[in-house]
């Protein structure tokens, strides 16, 4: 090996030593900083998708301060720079897999229909409108369960903060309303369609507890959840009512001539039948009615699925200005 080698050789390796020791003095110094950086650069993207960045970002790194205990912050974050990324690049990442992943997962594109009959009934032809018609009608038992969860649970821990106990049964309620909203909002985003988060809502575990109670009591995410939950009751109401009113009415009248072919499709009032003038040359039309309001049906539950996806990620997700 001759001079001018080694010296080639040298000045490569103090190249690479310099570019590295500049991408760590670019690097945050500690998680928090780690995890401000990581959010601006996700600024703009889906809410969802930042709060699950943050959570896995913050989960990771602490997995590593705990598998390296004598090391800084800032060592560790350096050593796993290459590994997990940094904020920039992490950001990035997480962007590019969103899109990927709402591709494989967004059910088919139906055909385009110009007509308006086409555009009517193609309604039929589109997965979400029964997820949402089902979300529809199970709408009313979470609605129910979500009611008396809050109203149980804050009746009880207020009542008792006169005790020692109620203080900790208050922040043990409100640590299970954000699981429950977690969970709702992984059935918002199976039948509905609109992206939620996946991971619990992230937190600067480094931080004193207290200060961490303090932040879930002031989060506004906090208190969007409990107003869901309380609005849910009377929403599901109505979403079941119209869903099952829609339903029995068109399926009622498609239905009907078999069942006048069965002789059940009368009612009788004082002797009279009340049906008795639906002969069956108005059969096609009373089948063609009901068809149409079972389209009607379709159609209303598809705007609600919409609306109410943008409820859920209103109060449950961007309520906190991106966390």
């Amino acid at each position: 090996m001759n001079a001018t080698t080694t010296k080639a050789g040298f000045e490569n390796v103090r190249s690479e030593h310099e570019r590295s020791e500049h991408a760590a003095a670019g690097l945050p110094h500690s998680i928090p900083e780690y995890l401000e950086r990581l959010r601006a650069a996700l600024a703009g993207a889906d809410p969802a998708l930042v709060q699950d960045a943050l959570y896995d970002a913050e989960e990771y790194l602490r997995s590593e301060m705990a598998e390296n205990p004598g090391r800084s912050e800032a060592e560790v974050i350096a050593s796993v720079a290459g590994s997990y990324g940094a904020p920039d690049e992490v950001a990035e990442i997480y962007r590019d897999t969103e899109v990927k992943v709402q591709t494989a997962l967004r059910p088919p594109a139906p055909r385009p229909r110009k007509s308006l009959l086409g555009r009517f009934f193609g309604v039929a032809a589109e997965p979400r409108t029964y997820a949402a018609l089902f979300y529809m009608l199970l709408s009313l038992a979470t609605g129910v369960f979500y009611f008396t969860w809050v109203t149980t649970g804050l009746s009880v821990s207020m009542g008792l903060m006169i005790l020692i106990v109620g203080l900790p049964l208050l922040i043990l309620f409100v640590g299970s309303v954000r699981v429950l909203a977690l969970v709702e909002g992984r059935l918002v985003e199976a039948m509905l369609g609109e992206r939620m988060p996946r991971r619990p809502l992230y937190s600067q575990r480094g931080r004193p507890l207290l200060e961490r109670i303090k932040d879930m009591f002031t989060d506004p995410r906090t208190w969007g959840t409990l107003l869901y939950m309380l609005l849910m009751l009377p929403l599901g109401t109505v979403y079941f009512t119209v869903a099952m009113t829609g339903l029995s009415i068109s399926l009622s009248l498609i239905f009907f001539p078999l069942l006048r072919l069965m002789g059940i499709g009368t009612i009788q009032v004082h002797g009279y039948d009340v049906f008795a003038a639906w002969e069956p040359w108005s059969w096609p039309a009373t089948v063609l009615a009901g068809v149409v309001a079972l389209f009607l049906t379709m159609h209303i539950a598809r705007l609600v699925g919409h609306l109410h996806g943008q409820l859920a990620k209103h109060l449950l997700v961007r309520s906190a200005q991106y966390g």
